[in-house]
């Protein structure tokens, strides 16, 4: 049997006071590195308790909208956001059951079709090599068989690709979606051979010469393959 809710509490005055800073936030009167009021000001400036300041501001701090420092310099600044809370809720949609591997699949087809043209067009020297090192990186791992570790390299694959667009927005889209992948895979277990590998290997091939219809034919190709291969394993519960 489920226990009673409490009543809800209407307009709460932490509540006030947390729309009041992101309203500031969003005219721009308040920007990133701004250091707010002392709370005991705050709080004579808005009508409130010292207690509703403060439960505003850790409010807004799991947001990412304000950072909270300790000491004597410290106090509450304006933040940068959090762009990890995108993946949290992607996390906790697929937790729930809400989004199956099918649509992570179809999901991450669309995206890094998109993301891999952009690539391209404007990965760096820089971005190839670490793309490359990457790739190094998991094929070391696989000799060593440390099949768990292997997960975590192929999925910041992903992250550095996101990052060789140079497009922020990509790039949280892209962590995000890996956020998800990175447990779904864990779950499933390190595979055992080096097909992501070699797939990767001609990945960047195409990519190195930004061949993009052949780089998108590539991961089209690879993630089709996983995606089999990830369906096998959670029938038989084998790591292969």
């Amino acid at each position: 049997m489920t226990q009673a809710f409490a009543p809800l509490k209407r307009h709460r005055l932490s509540d006030q006071v947390s729309t009041e800073i992101q309203a500031r936030i969003a005219s721009g009167d308040l920007r990133s590195g701004d250091k707010l009021p002392p709370e005991r000001e705050m709080a004579e400036s808005f009508g409130v308790s010292r207690g509703a300041v403060r439960e505003a501001l850790r409010s807004l701090e799991r947001t990412g909208l304000v950072a909270l420092q300790a000491g004597a310099q410290g106090g509450a600044f304006i933040g940068e956001g959090n762009p990890e809370l995108i993946g949290d809720s992607f996390r906790n949609l697929y937790q729930l059951g809400s989004v199956s591997l099918d649509e992570l699949t179809e999901a991450r087809l669309w995206l890094e079709t998109t993301v891999t043209r952009i690539a391209c067009a404007r990965a760096t020297d820089q971005d190839i090599a670490a793309l490359t090192a990457n790739v190094d990186e998991a094929e070391r791992l696989l000799l060593a068989k440390r099949y768990n570790d292997k997960i975590d390299v192929h999925i910041e694959f992903h992250r550095l690709l996101g990052r060789a667009t140079h497009n922020a927005v990509m790039v949280m889209l892209m962590d995000a979606l890996m956020q998800v992948m990175r447990d779904f895979a864990h779950s499933a277990g390190g595979e055992r051979n080096d097909l992501t590998i070699r797939a990767r290997r001609r990945f960047l091939a195409k990519l190195g010469a930004r061949d993009a219809d052949g780089a998108v034919a590539a991961m089209t190709e690879h993630l089709e393959s996983l995606q089999v291969r990830y369906r096998d394993r959670m029938k038989t519960g084998a790591r292969r």
